[in-house]
This record gives structure tokens, C-alpha cells and sequence, in this order.
């Protein structure tokens, strides 16, 4: 779901200068050549996946959708490619009537992906196709990698919610699309109101120790609150003493206060004693939620403990110590000339330190065992064998300009829940490992 499924207006600014400057001066030495019409494969994927992990998961693929839609050059942004002379008016000429009007196809988001996975393949001119790469890899780097810390906290929690909390850690527009990737991955809501309003994601929240200290006492603050919230409100306990939190937030608000939320201390020690305490004043149904920068190493080892939901925020909007997926947009196959008609031919990066691509335009399908639990990734560049011809991973998202395949959010993460449970059981586990599905190329 997003603002526009909501009946809600907003306003999307032109994405064409989020990219890099040496993408229109290849563009100008391009056309100048007579090489920029000539037909081009570029494929998004990942060389590995960040030390340890054992899978990623796509996001941000609506965005790239909505980006590669709005990817225009306004008179102003003309402009000041003029006035900064970063390309020549031949080359501003053809910017001001660019359209993207090639195809994409890709990965569904929310699915899983493997070292030479092609997440994202773009078809066009290589002049309209190359312009895209900055702002596509941009989008995919970070939601996906916040999505795979996500998908990871989603495992350790199990059934218990995952809050997410991280707006204040990263940059505004970051924040936004954070909240959208950890939902992607398996969180349930979000304090971030603009993110709730763009795309629909359930919004949480109540109030912070700066409330607490603005009252004369403790017990005034939470009589404001349960008055104003009502009983089933989250009373925040650890701005003092918790016990004698907890001894009021029951006083004031009775059994059918709704939770309370610990920020600090021993979480494990912590959230068994106010569970006892809960039980012993009569207010068994309240839950317990717990926050205080946890990542999925946390939130496993508080799988004993009596808590009810986790808040995530640092950790998270960070992808837990791997910011970037580290995809890459690569050149696989260009026509011989700018005939449209000519033939297609592989090229490759073969230089020394790792950085090399295979050639060729891909598809890509997931092997199963019988039992339908998943065993390897298949990556092709020739027909596609009819063993994989009903199964395989990409899907048309774009055609001729026109975007095919919107979706709405919840079907995206429902999509990354039921794909992530026919993994192998070695996928959950949070201790640093190989990817849990080899890629095999054919």
C-alpha cells in the first residue's frame, strides 16, 4: 500500500540528478560516437553477499518504479548542467526529451537472492539505460540491506512484533524508506509517520522520558497520559525506579493497562521482574515492550524472556553493521551496431582483484528439493530448460516505459516471509556463515 492507494497527494520530484556526473559525460561521448543508440543489457546483482549472511532479500524494487517513472530533466536541472558545463547542448538537447522507454524485469521484492543473483535486468538504448544506474543501485543497496538485518531481527523474534524506531539514526528521506524495507523484512509498524503516510504501514508510539520530567512527578505524568491516552496505553517505566514505575502505571491505570516499555538496564533481568510484579498486581494481560539499541543478537538472547514486542531503531536503519548490499549495475550485452535488429552480443569485466561479471543476458531459477525446501540458485545465459521454465525468479516490471507491476506492501512482505520459510533450516541461524543456497551458473 502507498500514499496514492490511500487517496493521498503527493507530490514526486524528478529523480534524474540522482546519479553520478560521469554518467552524462559517457552519454555526451556516446552520442557523439554514434554508440549511444545501440542496444544494451545491464544486469543489477551482487558479487557476495556481506561476510556472514546467509541470504539477501530484494527491496526497494516499488521505488525503483516510482524513480525510474519521475527520471526527467526539469528546465532548471537543464539549466544548471548548463551553467556548470557538464555536457555540451547536443547532449542537454537530448536530455530534455529523455523518457525512459526501454523494459525492466527483475526479482520479485521480497524474495531472496545469492551471489550473481541478476536482481534487476534494464533493457533500452545504452544512453537511456545507463542514466538509471546510480539511482536504481542507490535505492537497492539500502533497502535491501536494511531489509536482510530486518529479515534477520524477524527470525529472532519469532511470533513476538518487531517495532521499528530508527527515523532519528539516519537522514530524513533515509528514514522513510527504512521503515518501508524493515516492513519488507518483517517488522509490523513504524514511528515514522511519513512513512506510514506514503505507504501505509502501521504507525506506533506514545511517549519518551521527556515527558516523565516534564511533570512534577512521576505519577502525575502517568495520570496525564492514561487520561488522555486511556488505559490500553504504554506507560514508559524506567525514567526513575522501575518497580515503583511499574507499582503506579498499575495504581493509575488499573489491569487493563495496555503495556510498558523498558528503554534501559539488564533487559532479560529487568523484564522478569516486572513480569512477576505485573502478575502479582492483577495485570496479567499487559504486555512488555523493550527497546534500547537491540539487533538481532539481542533480540535472541531475550528469547526467554517475558517480552511481548521489541522496538528497533539504531541497528536497523543501519542494516546491522552492513549498510550496503554492495549490488552492482553492469554492462552484460550490447548490440554489434545501432541496428535495432542486430544481434546481441555477451561482454564481461575480466579485471584482476575480484571485480569481474559474467556475460550475457540471464535468467534465473530456484532448484527444490521434494519436500519443496529450496537447494540452489540457477543462473543461465542460454535457453532456459524446460525443468525451469515454470519456475524462474524474474518478472516483466516495466515495458516500454510503461511500469507493469505494482504491488502492495503487505503482499511484498507476506511474499518475503513464505519465500524465507522454504529456505534450509541453516538460513535462520544468526552465526556467520556461507550463503545457504550455492550458485550454480548452466
Amino acid at each position: 500500500m502507498n500514499s496514492a492507494d490511500l487517496g493521498l497527494p503527493v507530490a514526486v520530484p524528478s529523480t534524474a540528478l540522482f546519479t553520478d556526473h560521469y554518467e552524462l559525460t559517457m552519454l555526451q561521448a556516446a552520442l557523439r560516437a554514434g554508440t549511444a543508440g545501440r542496444r544494451s543489457v545491464f544486469e543489477v546483482f551482487a558479487r557476495r553477499l556481506p561476510e556472514g549472511r546467509r541470504y539477501g532479500v530484494v527491496a526497494g524494487t516499488g521505488r525503483v518504479l516510482d524513480a525510474v517513472e519521475n527520471f526527467r530533466f526539469e528546465p532548471e536541472m537543464l539549466a544548471f548542467l548548463r551553467e556548470r558545463r557538464v555536457v555540451d547542448e547536443p547532449t542537454l538537447e537530448w536530455l530534455a526529451g529523455y523518457r525512459f522507454r526501454g523494459d525492466i524485469s527483475g526479482y520479485r521484492e521480497g524474495e531472496v537472492y545469492f551471489p550473481g543473483s541478476p536482481v534487476l535486468r534494464v533493457e533500452g538504448s545504452f544512453a537511456e539505460a545507463v542514466l538509471l544506474e546510480t539511482v536504481i543501485l542507490s535505492i537497492l543497496n539500502h533497502d535491501s540491506a536494511v531489509a536482510a538485518a530486518a529479515s534477520r531481527m524477524s527470525v529472532a523474534a519469532g511470533s513476538r512484533p518487531l517495532l521499528e524506531m530508527g527515523a532519528r539514526r539516519t537522514h530524513e528521506l533515509a528514514a522513510v524508506a527504512a521503515s518501508r524495507a524493515a516492513y519488507v523484512g518483517g517488522f509490523s509498524a513504524t514511528s515514522e509517520l511519513a512513512a506510514g503516510f506514503r505507504y501505509g504501514i502501521p504507525t506506533v508510539g506514545t511517549s519518551a522520558h521527556a515527558f516523565t520530567l516534564l511533570h512534577d512527578s512521576e505519577r502525575d505524568a502517568f495520570t496525564a497520559q492514561v487520561e488522555s491516552l486511556g488505559r490500553g496505553t504504554t506507560l514508559l517505566v524506567d525514567t526513575y525506579d522501575v518497580a515503583e514505575a511499574v507499582r503506579l502505571a498499575v495504581e493509575i491505570a488499573g489491569p487493563e493497562l495496555g503495556a510498558v516499555r523498558i528503554d534501559s538496564g539488564d533487559l532479560l533481568l529487568v523484564a522478569h521482574r516486572v513480569r512477576a510484579q505485573l502478575d502479582a498486581l492483577g495485570a496479567r494481560d499487559t504486555k512488555i515492550v523493550v527497546t534500547s539499541d537491540l539487533d538481532e543478537y539481542a533480540i535472541a538472547s531475550l528469547a526467554a524472556a517475558p517480552v511481548d514486542s521489541y522496538g528497533v531503531g539504531t541497528r536497523l536503519v543501519t542494516g546491522s553493521g552492513h549498510p550496503t548490499a554492495s549490488m552492482v549495475y553492469k554492462l552484460v550485452a550490447r548490440a554489434e551496431s545501432a541496428d535495432p535488429a542486430a544481434p546481441l552480443l555477451p561482454v564481461a569485466k575480466k579485471s584482476l582483484g575480484g571485480k569481474t561479471s559474467v556475460g550475457g543476458r540471464k535468467w534465473a531459477a530456484r532448484r527444490h528439493e521434494a519436500d519443496g525446501t529450496a537447494e540452489a540458485e540457477v543462473v543461465g545465459t542460454g535457453p532456459v530448460p524446460p525443468e525451469y521454465e515454470d519456475g524462474l525468479l524474474q518478472t516483466e516490471l516495466v515495458r516500454a516505459g510503461e511500469v507493469l507491476a505494482r504491488e502492495p506492501l503487505d503482499t511484498v512482505r507476506e511474499r518475503h516471509l513464505a519465500v524465507r520459510a522454504r529456505l534450509p533450516l541453516s538460513a535462520m541461524q544468526l552465526s556467520s556463515g556461507e550463503p545457504v543456497l550455492p550458485t550454480e551458473y548452466v
